[in-house]
Formats: C-alpha cells, sequence, structure tokens
C-alpha cells in the first residue's frame, strides 16, 4: 500500500466477477459473459459486462440509431457520396432545420428540414427512453434517483433548444442544426442576432455553475486521492464513522478553501452545480427572443452594461447595427 500514493500509481482489481445483484422478478436477464479490460480499467471498472438493456434501452438504442443514419445519410448525400469528402469535411457538415417559410409545419419537404424532423423526434425519443431506463434502473437497484434527476436537467437545455424555444417562437427554423462546426457558428450567430448573451444574467449563472463543477469536482476528486492511503475513497463509512482520512481532508478544505465539506456535503455541492449548470442555461436560452429581444440593452436599461452617450452602446463598433 505503500507505493499508493500518488496520481500516477493506479489500483486494478482482479478476482471472481461480478454478476451484480438480483433483479426484480419478471426482469429479462443480464447478457452477455463478463471479461476484464486492462485498458477499462486505467480510467475506471475493469469489468465489462454483463450488459442489461430491458425493452426501454433496446428502443432507446434503435431510435438513437435510426437519429444517427438519418443525420449522417444527409451529410454524406450533401458531398454526393464522396467517402474521402464525408470524412474530411464531416466537422463542418450539417443538416439543418426547416427554413423560416416552413413555421411549425410538421413536415416539411424532406429535403428543406424534413429529415432535420425526423431525425429530431427520434433522437429526441431515445433520450427519453434512456432516461425512463435510467429512473427504473435506480428503482429496481434500490438506489436514489439522483442521476436520472441530474440527466433530466441536461435533457431540459436540449429540449429548449431544439423544441421548447422553437414552440414558443413559432418556427422550428430557430433550432440548432445538427453538425459539430454548424452547432458552434449557430451559437455565435444566436448572441450576436440577440446583442450578446454574455449580458443574460441566466447565461452568467449558468457559466458560473459550469466552472463552479469543474473546479468542485477536480477538488473533490484530487482530496479523496490525496487521502486514499487513508480509506479516504471508503467514502460512505467515512461519512457514518469519521477516520484520520476525512479528517485530514476536512482539515484541508478548512485551510485552502475557507469553509467546511464533509465526505457527503461535497457531493450535494457538486450535483447541484451541475444541475443548475444547464437548468439556468436552459431558462436564459428560452427567454431570448421570447421575453428580451437584446441583451446588451436589457442590461443598459437595469445599470450593468456601460453605455457610449454618443452612440447608446458599449462599442462604438455595433453602432453600425451589429448586435445592437
Amino acid at each position: 500500500m505503500a507505493a499508493y500514493q500518488n496520481i500516477f500509481t493506479q489500483v486494478q482489481v482482479r478476482g471472481p466477477v461480478e454478476e451484480g445483484v438480483a433483479l426484480p422478478h419478471g426482469d429479462s436477464p443480464r447478457e452477455g459473459k463478463p471479461f476484464f479490460s486492462y485498458l477499462a480499467g486505467v480510467i475506471g471498472n475493469a469489468q465489462i459486462g454483463p450488459i442489461y438493456l430491458g425493452w426501454t434501452g433496446v428502443a432507446s438504442l434503435l431510435c438513437g440509431f435510426i437519429a444517427i443514419e438519418i443525420i449522417g445519410l444527409n451529410m454524406w448525400a450533401s458531398v454526393d457520396w464522396d467517402p474521402i469528402q464525408f470524412v474530411r469535411q464531416l466537422p463542418w457538415l450539417a443538416l439543418e432545420p426547416p427554413r423560416p417559410e416552413h413555421g411549425l409545419t410538421i413536415m416539411p419537404p424532406l429535403d428543406e428540414g424534413g429529415w432535420w424532423l425526423m431525425a429530431g423526434f427520434f433522437l429526441t425519443t431515445a433520450i427519453l427512453l434512456w432516461w425512463v431506463r435510467t429512473y427504473r434502473r435506480a428503482i429496481a437497484l434500490g438506489l436514489g434517483t439522483h442521476v436520472a434527476w441530474a440527466f433530466a436537467s441536461g435533457i431540459w437545455l436540449y429540449l429548449v433548444l431544439g423544441f421548447i424555444r422553437p414552440l414558443m417562437m413559432g418556427s422550428w427554423s430557430e433550432a440548432v442544426p445538427f453538425g459539430i462546426f454548424p452547432h458552434l457558428d449557430w451559437t455565435a450567430a444566436f448572441s450576436i442576432r440577440y446583442g450578446n448573451l454574455f449580458y443574460n444574467p441566466f447565461h452568467m449563472l449558468s457559466i458560473a455553475f459550469l466552472y463552479g463543477s469543474a473546479l468542485l469536482f477536480a477538488m473533490h476528486g484530487a482530496t479523496i486521492l490525496a487521502v486514499s492511503r487513508f480509506g479516504g475513497e471508503r467514502e460512505i463509512e467515512q461519512i457514518t464513522d469519521r477516520g484520520t482520512a476525512s479528517e485530514r481532508a476536512a482539515l484541508f478544505w478548512r485551510w485552502t478553501m475557507g469553509f467546511n465539506a464533509t465526505m457527503e456535503s461535497i457531493h450535494r455541492w457538486a450535483w447541484w452545480f451541475a444541475v443548475l449548470t444547464t437548468l439556468t442555461g436552459g431558462i436564459g436560452i428560452l427567454l431570448t427572443g421570447t421575453v428580451v429581444d437584446n441583451w446588451y440593452l436589457w442590461g443598459v436599461e437595469h445599470g450593468f452594461a456601460p453605455a457610449y452617450p454618443e452612440t447608446g452602446v458599449s462599442d462604438p463598433a455595433l453602432a453600425n447595427g451589429g448586435g445592437s
């Protein structure tokens, strides 16, 4: 154990495979013969399998496959079915939402957004089915449903971007295209169009919780690794029967962060910070264009964005009409 003292040492357990706890009556059995993988053990549990999907898991994977096929084949068709160009241009390829003239039409022409709607339907179905699976698996195994509700916070932001806000704006064209750089381009254009999202207070909160999540998770993970030689990884035991690991960890946090954190409370801190990242982000997006048309002008009106007296905007370059 003396060698297990820094981030470069890793313990991989090898023993009889773990089949898992008994499943409730009526559930289908777990599938596959479990085996060990060294590479998997480097970043997590070395055992792979057995796998349980259930009907929600199978349906979710099927819907997800259909969505990816629709998106991928449309992107491939956009480069005339050239496999080399498909691979080369993949980060820039997109499946665009319907044009503004189609409004909220349920089935516009396939090449004018119909494929996007179909892909969005199957992808959304896949995500929601996986949420149901997550919730049901937690109940079946006697766990709390914390993971499912954290997942729901991310789904909230996804639905706001691709479904709820377009419905409120009256057009599918307000939604995000499928694609890597087209998605980023949409975000940049969206911010410019509505006067810079940096002045959106819910965007501010979302970024604060995002950075806060990264800090909390990194420091918590580092703290547990630092006290693992004292058994700090047995956090449940340390919650109810505080030992030298939790004593030292709490002392370290008081000295470095200026506030107390326990083996339990730090997980609640991290959970809330992560959940509030997407929760506040979704609220900020939902208000954009529906309640507030220009976040910069909103910021000037409420006294926290500076304004040049001559132009009424904080940046003279914006006086030409960009973003104001």
